[in-house]
């Protein structure tokens, strides 16, 4: 293993784990930098997969007190059911319409003019979030019933569309439905568990082929690296959000969506590649 290969792993990692959990799409942020550092073949693709666990880990080590508690309650607790059957009814609409739309968005969307597009529309939907008043009707995550589960597993599968970002889009769609800023943020995580979760399994296997022994690691930095950037920036955005709105990351896509239209434009980044 070279050591360009290995210091390309270190920072895609920490370009996955700081833009997983943000409302800036960590997709887009991937193909940005994997193509600048050359590193967007297959393998590279796979290495993107891999790396999604790591971020996945980081949250269920920051809520591990949590997700045991629900583990350990499921036979008799009400609220350990209702937030497993709550992130069950979440997760749906996204895996069935990824599975029978996902290769129709990959040929017609993954192009710089739709995911610039998406980016900046991103933008002006939570700058409009941002300045409507907000009714909180939802303090915390145990206060979600299934219709307020299933209006955020819908507005989650908006992320199908590139550029959109899957913590985005939950966490504006919780502040239209009446969330909190941290019961959306929060609920956001835990939905990545499984969001997140089932496509790295699905992936991994339609791409087993591609699995090398001589790429661990590769893999381990990687993962490492996505794990601790993951973690620091869901205890950052927690901190964050109880003093601040998401206005800074709606400037923050709308420069994003000119840095996809200059990069193609130039032909520094091949994003219909991706």
């Amino acid at each position: 293993m070279d050591l360009y290969s290995l210091f390309s792993a270190l920072l895609l990692g920490i370009v996955e784990g700081l833009t997983e959990f943000l409302p800036i799409s960590s997709t887009g942020h991937l193909i940005l930098a994997g193509d600048l550092l050359g590193f967007n073949d297959e393998r590279g693709k796979l290495f993107e997969i891999v790396i999604q666990s790591g971020a996945i880990l980081a949250v269920v080590w920051e809520y591990r007190r949590r997700f045991a508690d629900v583990l350990h309650g499921l036979p008799h607790d009400p609220v350990a059911r209702r937030f497993v059957a709550n992130l069950a009814i979440a997760f749906l609409p996204l895996a069935v319409l990824g599975l029978l739309f996902g290769k129709l968005i990959k040929a017609t969307l993954f192009a710089p003019v739709p995911v610039a597009i998406a980016f900046i529309v991103g933008a002006f939907i939570i700058l409009w979030a941002e300045k409507r008043e907000h009714t909180i009707t939802i303090h915390t995550v145990d206060d979600i019933g299934p219709w307020d589960a299933l209006k955020l597993g819908l507005a989650q599968a908006c992320a199908l569309i590139p550029g959109t970002s899957r913590s985005g889009a939950t966490i504006i769609g919780g502040l239209f439905f009446g969330l909190s800023r941290k019961a959306a943020t929060e609920f956001s995580f835990f939905l990545a568990v499984p969001t997140l979760g089932a496509a790295t399994v699905y992936q991994l296997y339609k791409e087993r082929h591609l699995l090398a022994w001589d790429d661990l690691g590769m893999w381990v930095i990687g993962f490492v690296s996505a794990f601790v950037s993951a973690f620091l920036c869901v205890r950052w955005l927690l901190r964050y959000i109880s003093s601040h709105d998401f206005t800074f990351f709606a400037w923050y896509r709308i420069v994003f969506g000119i840095v996809v239209l200059a990069t193609w434009q130039l032909g520094l980044v091949n994003w219909t590649a991706h």
